[in-house]
């Protein structure tokens, strides 16, 4: 399919070899000798490339050019000048032309002229193509988004399923032992559908908020693990974004830490309080703190209950490069743990 040129040129000698050499090139040439006529040839379509000569009668090519700007062209324009205007090509180049061609009188001309079509058309069709698959690739990671946005959703929601059956075996039990581990393991499901929760309500489905999913799971925890007259928890965390898997490895150690902490650190049905904390260091880290004013527990003691939390809490921390620090202190037990936040 042959490409149309629009050649802006008022010597009318000249616009009658342009048809003939880029005739011969394969291309359709329509002329124009001046402004209107370019705009009127420019409005009826169909132009694959422009060739502008700087001096005109009434006007300049640069003035046509801005007017083809101010309409939105896409196609190239290769620019003519005289071979003493080097800064008025340049300027050209500056404002967005494709190409320049000195003018000369002798045959070199219309090679170099044709030269300078192709190349412009060619390049100008490399950057349609390319703006084509960026927006086939944005269009692709809309639907991928929305379709992890909707996995998140629907993944909550049966892990909620899942805690709201295992708190009805809960209610229905009538061993305190396989209360406490069924309300552990409702726990722990909750900590897992809050991450997947905080991804499908984010903007970005890649990450999580770490305040606002931690609020959400120590209020699960804390409705899970103790009744109305046992330890409150405190939560501090500063605006601190993690990736999903990072996440979960968090909201894991934050449940199996408050769960002990609501379970042991104060005496049976006592009042207390836990606190949760997540603030960001000048390191580039992120520091993570569970402690409480009770009995008091270093590492090295006895492990309550089982131990399969300190074996989760040991497990999480080392997917995430870190481990957990108990620190010495006059009264209660305080854990923490740093996070790299560049990892």
């Amino acid at each position: 399919m042959p490409r149309t040129i629009l050649y802006v040129d008022d010597d009318v000698a000249l616009a009658r070899l342009a048809e003939r050499h880029l005739g011969r090139a394969g291309y359709d040439v329509i002329a124009a000798v001046d402004g209107e006529s370019a705009m009127a040839a420019f409005d009826r379509g169909g132009i694959d490339a422009i060739v502008l000569d700087h001096y005109l009668r009434a006007e300049t090519g640069m003035d046509i050019f801005h007017r083809l700007q101010e309409r939105g062209c896409l196609a190239p324009v290769i620019y003519v000048t005289g071979s003493s205007d080097a800064t008025i090509a340049i300027e050209a180049m500056k404002n967005g032309a494709s190409d320049y061609v000195i003018k000369t009188v002798g045959e070199e001309f219309w090679p170099l002229m044709q030269n300078a079509i192709g190349q412009a058309i060619s390049t100008a069709n490399l950057r349609r193509e390319k703006e084509k698959a960026d927006q086939e690739i944005r269009i692709g990671k809309e639907r991928a988004e929305i379709l992890l946005a909707e996995v998140n959703h629907r993944v909550a929601n049966s892990l909620a399923l899942v805690a709201a059956m295992i708190r009805l075996q809960v209610g229905s039990s009538k061993n305190d032992d396989v209360k406490a581990a069924l309300a552990e393991t409702q726990a722990r499901i909750a900590a897992i559908a809050g991450m997947h929760r905080s991804l499908y309500t984010s903007d970005d489905v890649r990450q999580v908020e770490m305040d606002k999913y931690l609020g959400t799971l120590v209020n699960e925890v804390q409705s899970t693990v103790t009744d109305r007259q046992g330890p409150t928890i405190r939560l501090s965390a500063d605006e601190v974004v993690l990736t999903s898997d990072r996440a979960v490895s968090v909201g894991m150690i934050v449940t199996e830490l408050l769960t002990n902490a609501l379970k042991y650190a104060y005496q049976p049905g006592g009042e207390g309080e836990v606190r949760v904390l997540l603030k960001r260091q000048p390191d580039g880290k992120a520091l993570l703190v569970v402690e409480d004013d009770g009995i008091g527990w270093k590492e090295g003691d006895v492990v309550k209950g089982t131990g399969l939390g300190s074996r989760i809490v040991k497990s999480m921390a080392s997917t995430l490069g870190s481990a957990i620090q108990y620190v010495e202190q006059p009264v209660g037990t305080r854990a923490e743990m740093a996070i790299d936040l560049s990892a």
